[in-house]
């Protein structure tokens, strides 16, 4: 087992990730062609210099995150050739796979153009882009799933036996939790053998699989979801949430009890934490029932954990772990900064929308 090899190759790409101050140099820029040039000065530069010979301001600098994002993890794939290594690589470039088809889905679903929806997408993983450009020009949502099982696409499963409750509700939630349950089912599946290295990959999986479900039960709680009803929507395979603790939280009349209730969850991992910032979240914030707030911590307390994975043993696949969680959130960090300098965001304002790691 090489691991040495594949962590001197990770820390090395992990040195050349964004620092502190470099963000905040980002952040302070007045506007798009100075936040341009700033980000040139980084690993980004030959990226960027490819995505302005063909687009100018933020979608310059998307089409050049794509790029970079795309081409990082094919590096990490090239030089990765432990089995470990190898698997974990394929369970997070697929969920690029889910994150795609669901926009593909939304798209079509809401009648966007088909240019909008490409340039959403991310084609990191098993689905190239001229893939996914074919999918793109399918006129409806069953139009796609079609495709998808013509070609005998894995996620055609899924979209395929929930289509029919979808066609008779029109809730697109009802193909998109079929996607990330069988997502979900399958990754942990794949790291059910014993060993240090499935332990700890089924760690981070268990716990996205609470974060996802404890998203889905704020918001069933706020629509005043039936307990039965919104059961449908909750994936398997957490730590945090057992099934007495979800029936005790659906049936609460707010936010706010539910978030102060989902607060005490433990879920066990070598360092135990519990979702304590849930308690935190503002009383105006819960009274209003401003979910994207909530949704927000829970998504910095993922990147976080995720990225705490450094700390891990070099010789195991807690560094990849580390490092595909860092470079998420850095490309995500750099996507809201360009945004918002798009929309003339305050800057003092900017820095709590990122997440520093």
């Amino acid at each position: 087992m090489d691991w040495g090899y594949i962590n001197a190759r990770i820390r090395g790409m992990k040195s050349r990730l964004l620092d502190h101050r470099t963000l905040d140099n980002l952040i302070l820029q007045p506007d798009m062609d100075s936040l341009i040039a700033e980000l040139e000065k980084t690993a980004y530069r030959e990226d960027l210099i490819e995505a302005k010979g063909k687009y100018t301001g933020v979608t310059a600098v998307e089409y050049a995150l794509r790029n970079n994002f795309v081409r990082t993890f094919r590096k990490v794939l090239d030089f990765s050739k432990e089995k470990e290594a190898r698997l974990y690589i394929s369970i997070f470039l697929h969920r690029w796979d889910v994150q795609n088809i669901k926009t593909i889905l939304r798209g079509k679903n809401i009648h966007v153009t088909n240019e909008e929806i490409v340039d959403c997408l991310v084609p990191v993983g098993e689905l190239d882009e001229a893939t996914l450009t074919e999918l793109v020009r399918q006129p409806d949502v069953k139009a796609v799933i079609d495709l998808l099982a013509t070609w005998d696409i894995r996620w055609a499963r899924p979209l395929t036996t929930a289509f029919p409750e979808f066609a008779k509700s029109g809730d697109l939630g009802m193909l998109e939790c079929a996607l990330d349950r069988f997502y979900y089912n399958d990754a942990l599946q794949a790291v059910s053998a014993k060993g240090a290295d499935n332990a700890k990959i089924r760690q981070v999986l268990s716990l996205e699989v609470d974060v996802v479900n404890i998203k889905t039960i704020l918001r069933m709680v706020r629509d005043r979801i039936a307990p039965e009803d919104a059961q449908k929507f909750l994936l398997e395979g957490g730590q945090a949430l057992d099934e007495k603790m979800i029936a005790r939280v659906l049936v609460l009349p707010t936010i706010a009890e539910a978030a102060a209730m989902l607060s005490t969850t433990w879920y066990p991992t070598l360092h135990p934490t519990r979702y304590r910032f849930l308690a935190t979240i503002p009383e105006d914030v819960l009274r209003a029932q401003k979910i994207s707030v909530i949704e927000k911590q829970l998504e910095r307390h993922l990147v976080r954990e995720g990225v705490d994975s450094f700390l891990g043993d070099p010789l195991s696949v807690a560094s990849l772990i580390g490092y595909f969680w860092a470079k998420y959130n850095e490309i995500t960090n750099i996507r809201i900064i360009s945004r918002c300098k798009t929309a003339d965001f305050p800057v003092e304002n900017l820095r709590e929308e990122l997440v520093y790691v």
